[in-house]
């Protein structure tokens, strides 16, 4: 037990000053009032006080993020399934079409975002172009303050690679006889995914709902790189916001209060999937009343 302990110590130590001592840290800065350079004042419940009566902001970005989120998670995950569905075939190079659409999902978040940039340009940008051929267009994306979130939204699309991955997983789980059985009762290629693949993918679609929710609540990189914002504060996501009093305005205290707003939220509805899931969803050998 000593020795192994004594190789845990390293991780065990490891964990205690990089995770837990920070979370505490955290917490009790959020009531104080500090600017880096001057020691700690303790405030109280002064940070949440300001958040929730005269801090204008807080509402902006809590609302530019949740419409990022309850619209995004969605398309993505309904995005990602599809494209495992397709590239669950046994067909010729199906090995390469699954890597071609999984790196992007690598792609670090610098490159995506100067990447997207050039697409949404609105002079010689892809995206525009794609438009034209339609007759539509053209849109200033980025700097359209009304298509502004939306266009997050479809470069979000880029990087669904990893939960197709985790879709493909759960699609080659279901067993063949299922599909077999559902062929000799005469059902069609629709009701056999409505009927035998989406009750057994339910447990990866909850998984895959929450950490996308956790996920696009914590977007920062691509709003900070792309607009850090901008246009009139459309994309002032709630992370971001939270980058700005840290690390622009020095308010840490008031840094770590927003943190732990948006850990009580991401909990929040955490909990609040997990007590929906035994409505929907299905675990194989699971029996139901």
């Amino acid at each position: 037990m000593a020795a192994a302990y004594t190789m845990l110590a390293p991780w065990i130590g490891g964990i205690i000053l990089f995770v837990v001592g920070p979370v505490i840290a955290s917490f009790v800065l959020a009531f104080t009032d500090w600017d880096l350079l001057n020691p700690p004042q303790f405030v109280g419940l002064g940070n949440f006080r300001e958040m929730l009566k005269s801090d204008v902001y807080i509402p902006k970005s809590l609302g530019n993020t949740a419409f990022y989120t309850f619209l995004g998670v969605p398309l993505q995950l309904a995005t990602a399934l599809g494209m495992a569905v397709l590239l669950n075939q046994n067909l010729a190079g199906i090995r390469f079409y699954r890597t071609a659409f999984y790196v992007p999902s690598v792609t670090p978040a610098v490159a995506n975002a100067i990447l997207w940039i050039l697409i949404y340009n609105p002079e010689f940008g892809i995206a525009n172009y794609v438009l034209g051929v339609f007759g539509l267009g053209p849109v200033r994306w980025l700097a359209d303050s009304t298509v502004a979130k939306p266009a997050f939204i479809i470069m979000s699309l880029w990087g669904v690679g990893g939960t197709m991955v985790i879709y493909l997983a759960g699609l080659q789980g279901i067993p063949d006889y299922l599909y077999e059985a559902a062929d000799i009762d005469g059902a069609g290629p629709l009701q056999r995914f409505r009927n035998v693949t989406l009750p057994l993918l339910t447990p990866t679609i909850f998984f895959t709902t929450i950490m996308g929710i956790i996920g696009s609540f914590q977007v920062f990189s691509a709003a900070y790189i792309m607009t850090n914002g901008g246009p009139n504060n459309a994309t002032l996501f709630y992370v971001l916001y939270l980058y700005r009093n840290a690390f622009q305005y020095l308010r840490m205290g008031y840094a770590s209060s927003m943190a732990w707003v948006l850990f009580v939220i991401i909990a929040l509805f955490t909990y609040l999937q997990f007590a929906a899931s035994g409505r929907w969803v299905y675990y194989e050998g699971e029996l139901r009343s």
